[in-house]
């Protein structure tokens, strides 16, 4: 089986190694501390996260998007707040939400910038997956004993919000940045 992983080199635009460094940082560090400073409410965090993880698809090529992948699973985690006394539950999600967040970034990866799927269907593709995957996880591990019940909307619908309205803001801010540069 050949596959080609040629679409995680593409960029909707062109710039520069200096600026995707930058980019990175700047992407890295919104994904780590708005969960690790702010925290709550929720909906904003996972607004903002999602929206970086939406740019950093569009503006990063290969290894650049890793940190932003995994750093806001772990700002969370090392805040400690945002699920309360449920943190610590949180551990068993951390590589399950660093797939779900995979899911979303390599869909606009794959379906947006290679395939040319317009961005809007892009978008409501890759934030169905994320949830449904992170539910499904979530769902076997409340049914296991694993997770509490808070777990099931956390990592479902409302997953899928957070996604839905970080695309939306991803998509002006990236209009903007095409006007600017």
């Amino acid at each position: 089986m050949n596959i080609n992983y040629e679409y995680l080199k593409k960029k909707e635009y062109k710039f520069g190694h200096v600026q995707e460094n930058i980019e990175m940082i700047i992407y890295s560090a919104i994904c780590f501390f708005i969960p690790f400073f702010i925290g709550h409410p929720q909906l904003i965090v996972g607004v903002i996260v999602n929206a970086s993880l939406i740019l950093a698809a569009l503006n990063l090529r290969n290894y650049r998007l890793l940190p932003i992948i995994m750093l806001p699973s772990l700002g969370v985690l090392s805040r400690g707040i945002i699920f309360g006394p449920f943190t610590v539950f949180l551990i068993y999600m951390i590589p399950f939400i660093w797939i779900g967040n995979s899911i979303l970034v390599y869909t606009f990866k794959l379906l947006n910038l290679e395939k040319k799927i317009n961005r809007w269907v892009t978008l409501l593709i890759g934030s169905i997956t994320k949830a449904a995957f992170l539910f499904a996880i979530a769902f076997l591990f409340v049914n296991l004993g694993i997770l509490p019940k808070l777990f099931l909307t956390t990592m479902g619908i409302f997953q899928f919000y957070t996604a839905i309205l970080g695309g939306i803001t991803a998509f002006g801010i990236q209009a903007v940045k095409k006007k600017i540069i």
